[in-house]
């Protein structure tokens, strides 16, 4: 009798366990045991130039990650993804496969891939006072270093670093 009442209290706390791991994944933010539910992908596919310029037109910085197969790039997809769930809308990312575009990954003059350019259009305060043709947009286009932090903690940091908007204004 007593075996069966201990086989029932490992089975409640088997169950409160789940019940906990359950809860866990749900409410924390950075944990990083199992996969997070981050809903449909944010991540925009590269498919013209027309469409990147349009992209870049609607305001918001874009996060272009210029990639070629391998296994990091398996990592950076997920990082992707996780990032733009997390500033979604607020800040666009764009995956670029550069074997089946390799006219626009050429022009940026890079041979280490994968690499990260970010393309944001700086506060235009600064070119209020001066006469500027008003149909050349200027964007700033940082490229974020090798060895840095590639998380959605660590885009947030870069982006606090650069000043570049990524969640809405308070």
């Amino acid at each position: 009798m007593t075996l069966s009442c201990a086989m029932a209290d490992s089975l409640s706390d088997s169950s409160f366990f789940d019940r906990m791991i359950s809860q866990l994944r749900t409410t924390c933010k950075y944990y990083t045991g199992y996969p997070k539910d981050l809903g449909p992908s944010r991540v925009i596919h590269f498919t013209s130039e027309r469409e990147f310029i349009r992209l870049l037109n609607e305001g918001y910085p874009v996060v272009v990650a210029f990639t070629i197969r391998g296994n990091y790039t398996k990592h950076l997809d997920k990082v992707l993804e996780e990032a733009a769930a997390e500033f979604y809308p607020h800040v666009k990312f764009m995956r670029v496969e550069c074997p089946k575009y390799p006219g626009f990954c050429i022009t940026r003059m890079r041979k280490d891939y994968p690499f990260i350019e970010i393309y944001h259009n700086p506060i235009q305060a600064a070119n209020q006072g001066r006469m500027a043709d008003p149909n050349v947009i200027k964007y700033s286009v940082p490229v974020l270093p090798f060895n840095y932090d590639l998380s959605a903690y660590g885009f947030r940091e870069y982006f606090k670093l650069r000043g570049i908007q990524a969640s809405s204004p308070m």
